[in-house]
């Protein structure tokens, strides 16, 4: 079997590059082919693949420029050559799921979204206020482009899987595809339990994106005065920056180790953002925190919250406002009843998701599909 793994772009060790990471484990002859690839930005089991990168990489200018070639990338992903390959496995939050697969070859789609810039996530990136008079009407035409691109393209999967059932109830709405969902794998043995060197700071680690709302946890501790350390980088840093109080703290890009002793002794880890997801929120239950959370999207089913029907132990508070107002009422609720938090439980939640449990799924889903898949091509050439 002759396979070939697809992802959209290699810059960074995020939550899809963790899924990623356990299709190269799983599949250590394969191919992995992506639209652009910092050398050096992923695990070495990642780079250690024979990897192939797309026209993006010449025109992306050591890539630092990819977002604005975004209308390129449905074409950069059509033009991958995939002739000869058995089995394609796509790992797809852009455009890596419209690759064009042979018609003897089986192609399963992992998908943490349906390309959230043009869905149910546009006008966060692409907010009309923020853009000149000629934007206002490229980015409107550039958005209706890739929505027919995008469901079209979801026609070439034969199975889809998503990350959560929330992003299953979106590949139904926008696809019209069911998917079967396996939780994206987290290193709970990253993380440890440090009961007696907690502190007062509330934590917060995430890319520096629109979608993030990290602006909103900004104003609403802004207006509290509580203490919160920020890690992560992205386009939205020089902003947020500038709007915070100085009890802010920004880190920028730390390693694991230092991400892990902040989730150890953090009071509460907060998560403002609607995510697909949500690896974060796991991380931190891993390490017995509490988490401050959202209450929509992946985190619904990652966090328990207070008072839950089934009385299970909490492993957080939810606020149902995307307000400053309402986070703030979500962190005095937790301030109110910190002592209903137990970090054993929390961290038991969180092993729900590990590492080990998806590698398992996963490669038991795609070895029965291949097998029903080859039954298939027998029946087939039977008739």
């Amino acid at each position: 079997m002759k396979v070939a793994i697809i992802h959209d772009w290699l810059t960074g060790m995020r939550g899809g590059e963790k899924c990623l990471e356990v299709f190269c484990e799983l599949f250590q002859q394969a191919h992995v082919y992506t639209l652009f690839h910092i050398a050096g930005s992923v695990s070495s089991v990642i780079e250690q693949m024979p990897i192939h990168t797309t026209f993006i990489q010449r025109l992306s200018r050591g890539v630092e420029r990819y977002r604005y070639l975004l209308p390129l990338f449905p074409t950069a992903a059509e033009q991958i050559n995939l002739n000869g390959y058995d089995l394609i496995l796509s790992s797809s939050h852009c455009v890596a799921k419209g690759i064009i697969p042979p018609p003897d070859a089986l192609h399963i789609c992992y998908c943490h979204t349906p390309m959230r810039y043009v869905w149910d996530q546009y006008s966060i990136y692409f907010p009309t206020e923020r853009m000149g008079r000629p934007m206002r009407w490229i980015v409107p035409l550039v958005a209706n482009y890739l929505r027919v691109w995008d469901v079209a393209s979801s026609h070439r999967v034969d199975h889809f899987v998503a990350n959560s059932a929330h992003v299953a109830g979106r590949i139904r709405k926008y696809y019209g595809r069911e998917a079967d969902v396996i939780y994206p794998p987290v290193d709970c043995d990253r993380f440890h339990l440090d009961d007696e060197k907690k502190e007062s700071f509330y934590f917060m680690v995430t890319a520096l994106a629109p979608y993030k709302r990290v602006d909103l946890a900004i104003e609403a501790f802004n207006r509290m005065g509580a203490p919160l350390v920020i890690i992560g980088s992205g386009q939205e840093e020089g902003i947020l920056r500038r709007r915070a109080a100085g009890n802010i703290t920004f880190l920028g890009w730390q390693p694991d180790n230092v991400v892990a002793e902040h989730y150890a002794k953090c009071r509460a880890f907060i998560f403002p953002g609607e995510e697909d997801f949500g690896i974060t929120p796991v991380e931190a239950q891993a390490a017995g925190c509490p988490v401050v959370a959202f209450g929509r999207g992946g985190a619904m089913e990652t966090v328990i919250p207070l008072d839950n029907p089934g009385q299970e132990p909490p492993t957080g508070v939810f606020f149902r406002e995307p307000t400053a107002d309402a986070l703030i009422e979500a962190v005095r609720t937790f301030e109110a009843r910190e002592d209903a938090f137990n970090a054993r439980a929390i961290r038991q939640n969180a092993l729900r998701f590990d590492r080990s449990r998806f590698k398992q799924q996963i490669n038991q889903m795609i070895q029965s599909w291949w097998k029903q898949w080859q039954e298939g091509k027998g029946d087939a050439q039977k008739v």
